[in-house]
């Protein structure tokens, strides 16, 4: 009996261990996803950019109504909370 469980178990694992490695990737992979950091709204900056949650978008815009647009890709790390990493991360997503 126990070997019966430990197949069945070392199966259901094996089937479903490719599920587990899709859920890890990023769900854009493979789309060219691009989005105007200058005039997406908080729910596209939400979902098209990586790490970028509501919270962080509102504050994208809030810093772009108050300081007028972004000229550079960079210039979302001057946004609290966006640092270099979300940028690289993103670098191929953001037109301006």
């Amino acid at each position: 009996m126990k070997k019966l469980i430990h197949s069945l178990m070392l199966a259901l694992t094996l089937c479903l261990s490719p599920f587990a490695a899709l859920a890890e990737q990023d769900p854009h992979e493979g789309i060219a996803i691009t989005v105007n950091i200058n005039t997406a709204n908080a729910e596209e900056l939400d979902t098209l950019l990586i790490g970028v949650g509501p919270d962080k978008a509102a504050k994208i815009i809030a810093y772009r109504e108050a300081h007028g647009n972004f000229t550079e890709v960079e210039d979302l790390t001057k946004v609290n909370g966006i640092g270099t990493a979300t940028v690289e991360k993103n670098r191929g997503r953001i037109q301006l």
